[in-house]
């Protein structure tokens, strides 16, 4: 009881000096409690988004295409109508009706403006039945009514300002569908963002599928009394042969949405933790730093206790149920600030354009266990060797001045620990940058990266010793007497300098690296787009956009002027059968043979014009070398929703590139000849070359003919650039930004050292300002301290982060991404606002130190 009270006492008499422990624990609790509530919500908006919009039973045609995902050709995968009424006729049944769904399509309002989600989400285009009334209900106007009406859901209404009596376009493969909007649809449940239309079934069979006999897929509402499970083997009994057919009760439809949607979360949510446990790896360094300093300072008062009778073991739990306290208080408002991040994160995400409900809002029991656990456990964790140093304070030390450091130089085992593990861990970098295959290299790096960052984290009060004196001799000594205040301050104790640069070196390290790998990036495809690009426009599907260059817009494309030619580029699902038997699903790029002008790539046997001939092929030369193949072999090539073939063996292509890389080529006219047209899937992109000198004319053109088609984007070389680089820059901006939380709380490690600092030099500081050090030095002093601590770090940081970018290439060096290139810009970016980050540190501690009172401090104990 003794004990408790006296760490109770103590925790609450240096509450000042907690409090920013206690917010690196608040931050990191929040991070994880909001990633998990965050992801529980948007896991709940589409179960209950799923369980409502799925049948009892839904029947759905067989499609080799669930397996293998290739692109189609725009036209979803249908069965009879006739199957309908087959169905109704079970037992069971109270309804069964077809239904039209395609995701194919694309929106566009009389202005050309999509009207499709932003955020990845699909535009749904179907008919109205009876089902939709599960999920939604008609709140303005009505159904529509024939081929001149379409209804669109409220959410896309609202963000587009639309309203009854605006035209749409609906632009799908079998043509466009042009409509008047005749109804607004409400959703029951929340719409995380998909754009929804709805045609009256007979427009939708007819435009949307291509034929009225047709639908997507049939619901069967149950009679009462008769469950999901009887039903579906009613239904089966009533179909006979059901091999053609996919059977899948509610639950089981709503199971499988969630399964494809489930992968995507799940990356996002660890991707997140990943990031709070760097952030909880920076805050121990804080709390280390911050129990050892209070241990440090009560020094006296501990040697007191000692003396007084007070065990080693009940000093030890004094200052970890000290550490408890700060545990418990940082995890529990972190709970609650991370429920707020998550509440903060889904208006983010409704700006972005995906709707998250907060009514959905779900806070698993786990999560604030999770979180209190974390939170306690990594601070009492943290805490445990200041508290086993103060375990072994002394009686004898109740004779010493109080805050005297005993750790002022680094221990020689620590220093020959660190330098092993930093040369251990630089010998598995450059064995990674030496390695022939990138599976292999990719577990050196793994290890280089850990070993060298727990090697820094030992070494650093032995690094902090030498570099720190560089660094004052570069920057603090033209400050005067003032700057070697501030150095010897530094040095005093290399261990919490160590410890402190360290916080600040692992967040930096990290952005380092990844800026590396980003601009190597970035370098390694614009000299391979250089190299291997000879066309001189892409056009493609914009922004993500799933759907396939239909034939309308291709029509405008081939009567532009001022082009050589133009180049089809088709993606063809085959089994493919080697010589030696093995047979395997490949994806055959079926292109015009003016694609070998377009993309340059280099044979290794074999010519490639040859392998456009009719009944031949290409393959890259890794297929080749797995099965023996050489030029002349013949491949046996079963095409989906096609015949099956017998292909010669024509060209075998370097697969040293990242540009199509392992691609197996074919004339389309040869896809054409054992693919029906109905099948032929359309163009994943298309290539264009301009006329000597008329590339201006040529791309505006383009442009021009893709202005009804707002799906579509037209790039030159120059676009195609900037658009990667926009879009790593973007990525490494997001990483960037979840970083920030680790550099924050690297941030107070560096303020709550210097205030505690300045708490332990109380006495120093008096007699400084006694002897005539006026305000104003004593606070640059503090300023320059803080500025060379956080510079130090830097460099640690920036180092050991350039070192790993750079082992990081080598390895992406095997993938074809062989340039390598130091984003320097960046680097002395961080650089320096590292110093005004150390800067910004020390204006509070060093405010506080130039108002003590001379007096008071000189008479402090």
């Amino acid at each position: 009881m003794t004990v408790w009270k006296t760490s109770r006492r103590n925790f609450f008499a240096h509450k000042g000096r907690m409090a920013l422990s206690a917010v690196a624990v608040l931050l990191s609790v929040a991070f994880v409690c909001g990633t998990l509530v965050f992801t529980d919500t948007m896991n709940t908006t589409f179960d209950k988004l799923f369980a409502v919009t799925s049948a009892d039973v839904t029947v759905s045609p067989r499609s080799p295409e669930d397996n293998d995902r290739l692109p189609g050709n725009g036209k979803p995968v249908t069965l009879p109508a006739s199957v309908v009424e087959q169905v109704g006729k079970a037992t069971g049944v109270k309804d069964a009706e077809g239904a039209v769904n395609s995701m194919s399509v694309t929106v566009v309002d009389s202005h050309n403006k999509n009207m499709g989600s932003t955020t990845g989400a699909p535009t749904i285009a179907g008919n109205w039945t009876k089902n939709e009334l599960r999920s939604m209900e008609i709140t303005s106007g009505h159904a529509p009514r024939g081929p001149t009406e379409v209804m669109v859901d409220a959410d896309t209404a609202d963000k587009h300002d639309l309203k009854i009596g605006d035209e749409l376009r609906t632009i799908a493969a079998t043509g466009d569908i042009n409509a008047k909007i005749s109804g607004i649809a409400t959703f029951k449940v929340t719409n995380p963002g998909a754009a929804i239309v709805y045609f009256d079934t007979v427009t939708a069979q007819t435009k949307l599928l291509g034929r009225p006999d047709v639908f997507s897929l049939i619901s069967v509402t149950a009679e009462s009394g008769v469950t999901d499970a009887q039903l579906k083997r009613d239904v089966a009994t009533a179909l006979g042969d059901t091999s053609a057919y996919k059977l899948q009760t509610q639950k089981e439809a709503a199971d499988a949405n969630k399964d494809s949607m489930g992968s995507f979360l799940d990356v996002m949510k660890y991707a997140m933790l990943g990031f709070a446990g760097i952030a909880f790896l920076v805050g121990i360094f804080l709390i280390v730093n911050t129990f050892s300093m209070l241990v440090a300072q009560r020094t006296r008062e501990i040697g007191l206790m000692r003396a007084i009778g007070s065990s080693r073991k009940q000093v030890n739990r004094s200052v970890l149920i000290e550490a408890l306290f700060l545990g418990i208080v940082g995890s529990v408002l972190g709970v609650g600030a991370g429920v707020g991040l998550a509440v903060g994160l889904m208006k983010l995400m409704g700006a972005m354009g995906m709707d998250l409900s907060t009514k959905d809002l779900t806070v698993a029991w786990t999560t604030p266990v999770v979180g209190l656990a974390l939170g306690i456990v990594v601070t009492v964790v943290a805490a445990y060797i200041p508290a086993r140093r103060a375990g072994k304070i002394s009686p004898m030390a109740a004779l010493r001045d109080a805050g005297t450091p005993a750790d002022g130089r680094a221990g020689r085992v620590r220093a020959a620990i660190g330098l092993v593990l930093t040369l251990a861990g630089g010998a598995a970098l450059l064995a990674a940058t030496r390695a022939d295959k990138s599976s292999e290299g990719s577990l050196f790096l793994g290890a280089g990266v850990v070993l060298t960052l727990i090697g820094f984290i030992v070494i650093g009060p032995l690094l902090a010793g030498f570099v720190v004196r560089v660094l004052s001799a570069l920057m603090l000594r033209m400050f005067g007497p003032v700057g070697r205040l501030a150095e010897r301050n530094a040095l005093r104790n290399p261990r919490r300098t160590g410890a402190t640069g360290a916080a600040l070196m692992i967040g930096l390290a990290l952005v380092a690296c990844l800026s590396v790998v980003g601009s190597s990036m970035v370098a390694s495809a614009t000299e391979e787009l250089d190299k291997s690009v000879g066309a001189d426009f892409i056009v493609q599907p914009s922004g993500g956009n799933p759907t396939l260059l239909v034939d309308q817009a291709v029509k405008s494309l081939e009567s532009v002027p001022d082009i050589e030619h133009l180049t089809g580029y088709k993606v063809v699902g085959a089994g493919l059968t080697a010589p030696d038997g093995t047979t395997e699903n490949k994806a055959l790029a079926a292109v015009d043979p003016t694609y070998q002008e377009d993309v340059r790539r280099e044979t290794v046997a074999g010519k490639l014009a040859d392998a456009y001939d009719k009944d031949a092929m290409s393959v890259g030369d890794t297929y080749a070398t797995k099965h023996h193949l050489k030029v002349g072999d013949r491949l046996t090539v079963a095409f989906k929703g096609g015949e099956t073939a017998k292909l010669r063996l024509a060209a075998i292509t370097s697969d040293d590139v990242n540009i199509d890389k392992g691609a197996m080529y074919i004339n389309i006219a040869t896809a054409a000849q054992y693919v029906p047209a109905d099948s032929l899937p359309e163009n994943m992109m298309m290539f264009a070359k301009a006329e000597d000198g008329k590339e201006k004319e040529a791309y505006a053109a383009l442009k021009d003919a893709l202005v009804k088609y707002p799906q579509y984007e037209v790039k030159n070389q120059a676009d195609f650039k900037q658009q990667l680089k926009d879009q790593i820059g973007q990525l490494l901006n997001i990483v960037y930004g979840l970083l920030a939380l680790a550099i924050i709380v690297a941030v107070l490690g560096v303020v709550n050292t210097l205030a505690l600092s300045v708490v332990e030099r109380t006495r120093e500081i008096g007699l400084m300002r006694a002897i005539g050090l006026s305000r104003r030095q004593l606070r640059r002093m503090i300023r320059l301290e803080s500025v060379v601590i956080a510079v130090f770090g830097a460099l640690l940081g920036l180092g050991l982060g350039m070192g790993w970018g750079t082992a990081a290439q080598k390895l992406l060096a095997l993938e074809g991404l062989g340039v390598l290139e130091i984003p320097w810009p960046t680097i002395l970016t961080v650089f320096v606002a590292s110093a005004f980050v150390g800067l910004f540190a020390a204006l509070v501690p060093a405010f506080r130190a130039g108002r003590m009172n001379v007096l008071n401090a000189i008479a402090t104990d």
